[in-house]
């Protein structure tokens, strides 16, 4: 998918994808998109940091899931939970996966620009 990052937890590949559900949950916990670098990059608390990083890498990857549960109703996965999380991972993992949630996040917001061909606007009149 075009719009996803991908991480492999425990040897299970999960792709995070943002979503509009994600948004709203993150624009709950943190007020929008936009503060959440802000909330992640200031966190002096480092438990508070890891249970951020954490509870974004499960609503991420959750979300293919839930995707995935939507259109298979009767091959559904088990989510990943914030606990399941904790217990396969290390700190340093969850330092690796900081790239992949920036760039969920980026191709989850992205906007494609085209411009027009138009000519007749730009030209200049004789």
């Amino acid at each position: 998918m075009e719009r996803s990052a991908f991480v492999t937890i425990s040897d299970t590949e999960y792709e995070m994808i943002l979503t509009t559900k994600a948004t709203k949950e993150i624009a709950g916990r943190y007020g929008g998109l936009e503060h959440l670098g802000d909330k992640l990059m200031k966190n002096e608390n480092f438990e508070m940091a890891l249970s951020e990083i954490i509870w974004l890498i499960t609503l991420l990857s959750n979300q293919s899931i839930l995707i995935h549960n939507l259109k298979n109703p009767n091959e559904k996965k088990e989510l990943l939970t914030e606990e399941m999380l904790e217990l396969l991972t290390s700190p340093v993992d969850l330092a690796d996966y900081k790239g992949a949630i920036m760039e969920a996040m980026f191709k989850g917001t992205k906007r494609n620009i085209e411009s027009e061909d138009d000519k007749s606007k730009n030209a200049v009149a004789p």
